[in-house]
């Protein structure tokens, strides 16, 4: 019988597409894929390590899985496998721990452990790389809901910001090829995927020679102009870009293009330029105002996303306010915020100045309260205009959702064949979840 593989994703869409990758390695090889709350032979556990949360959902992971199946092999890989596999390969359960060069050789490791009968099933064996030796790229896609599929073009990073662990768990900045990715595009588009959102890790860097070398080939702009002609994908989507990398040519170039669709996803992490310095990031707050503006001179309807870190070492109230007040006053759609947390081998972990974990949690319920009025004074100023919607393929308490070209989500009475299609609507009420609900009647599709 064919052994059976789970496989559960934690953290970014990269890592969603680095699974898929993985994913499809162990159906090449025959194995069967299963939902991971099924009985499976093999669980495998792609870790983020970017929060501390993330680092505690692993052993409720492991748990969930050894649950379902005590005599399961569990491999973990990814970020927190990188940076610390001995722990991981620690928790009771943990067969196989594989880092950032490893990982998409698992079905090697796998077959090995599996196909010996002297195996210790006590301990984790660890195959873990110095993170110099991550130096070469592997491309990756996933599919998820028949709607989109995040597409990798770039990995690792070479910034310092001083509360990052990523450049430690991936390594130094690096591309694919154009070739690869378009290819990659291709693939995706014959497979009736409508939308493909760019990820990465540093997106904006792309053009970093494949093997990490600093002769840059392409451009990002080269990139988004190659794949605005690639046919059979409808939209797609650059998801976060660092505004020093956003280029008044990429903006104008979305401004007029076919498919890419004016929603910018981009990281600001304080709006009080003391803090940023001490972050170590690359822009003061005034880049932020300019690029936001020029997004918004040429395409007054775009949505725009931010990232944002409440509690840094040495942010006082002061600052905080500086944060809410720069962000209430920027005309930006909604927000992404993140709890400072302490992590092993950054600078900001030693830095002076710790906020309390009560106020962090309180600064962070203030930009929640300010991220959603910004997403409904947003979805407001979109009443009465006409957007394209794509259905999602989920039923959510009698309804299907979507999201239009500039990310108004819109909710409809559930209808399957609605799924992975495309409507012209105009936007004309928000319903009290604060999602635009739509009735269809005769509406073209498109």
């Amino acid at each position: 019988m064919k052994k059976k593989v789970a496989f559960y994703t934690l953290g970014c869409k990269l890592n969603f597409s680095e699974t898929s990758t993985i994913a499809r390695s162990f159906t090449n090889e025959g194995f069967d894929r299963v939902e991971f709350n099924e009985v499976a032979d093999i669980y495998v556990i792609n870790t983020c390590s970017v929060t501390d949360n993330a680092d505690k959902r692993f052993k409720s992971i492991v748990k969930q899985a050894q649950k379902v199946n005590p005599d399961a092999f569990v491999a973990a890989v990814g970020c927190y496998a990188q940076l610390k596999p001995q722990e991981l390969a620690d928790v009771n359960g943990v067969d196989l721990v594989l880092g950032a060069t490893e990982k998409f050789n698992l079905t090697s490791y796998i077959n090995e452990l599996i196909n010996n009968p002297v195996r210790n099933r006590g301990t984790g064996e660890v195959h873990s790389c110095e993170i110099e030796d991550a130096d070469f790229y592997v491309g990756s896609y996933s599919i998820g809901d028949r709607t989109r599929a995040f597409l990798k073009v770039q990995d690792g990073c070479d910034y310092k910001c001083t509360y990052c662990t990523i450049p430690l768990a991936r390594g130094i900045s690096r591309s694919d090829t154009m070739e690869s990715v378009i290819n990659n595009a291709k693939e995706i588009a014959a497979q009736n995927i409508k939308e493909i959102v760019l990820t990465g890790v540093n997106i904006g860097d792309y053009g970093k020679g494949e093997f990490g070398n600093k002769k840059h080939e392409h451009t990002f702009l080269d990139l988004v102009t190659e794949l605005d002609k690639v046919e059979g994908i409808e939209r797609l989507r650059i998801s976060s870009i660092e505004p020093n990398l956003l280029k008044n040519e990429t903006i104008d170039l979305v401004s007029r293009s076919r498919a890419f669709v004016p929603h910018f996803h981009i990281p600001l992490q304080s709006g009080s330029n003391d803090i940023l310095k001490k972050m170590k990031r690359r822009y003061m707050k005034e880049l932020y105002i300019d690029r936001v503006s020029k997004i918004k001179e040429v395409m007054p309807h775009a949505c725009i996303g931010v990232d944002v870190i409440v509690g840094f070492p040495s942010e006082t109230d002061v600052h905080f306010l500086e944060t809410y007040n720069f962000l209430n006053a920027l005309d930006i759609s909604y927000l992404h915020v993140f709890t400072y947390s302490e992590r092993d081998h950054t600078e900001a972990a030693v830095m002076e100045g710790v906020v309390p974990k009560k106020v962090r949690a309180k600064r962070s319920k203030m930009l929640r309260g300010l991220s959603a009025k910004k997403r409904r004074a947003f979805y407001e100023s979109q009443l009465g205009s006409t957007r394209t919607v794509l259905f999602e393929s989920e039923n959510k308490a009698g309804y299907i959702h979507g999201f239009t070209e500039n990310y108004v989500k819109v909710k409809t009475p559930w209808n399957p064949d609605l799924v992975n299609t495309l409507h012209d609507i105009e936007l004309t009420k928000i319903d009290d979840d604060g999602i635009v609900r739509f009735e269809f009647v005769g509406v073209l599709l498109r």
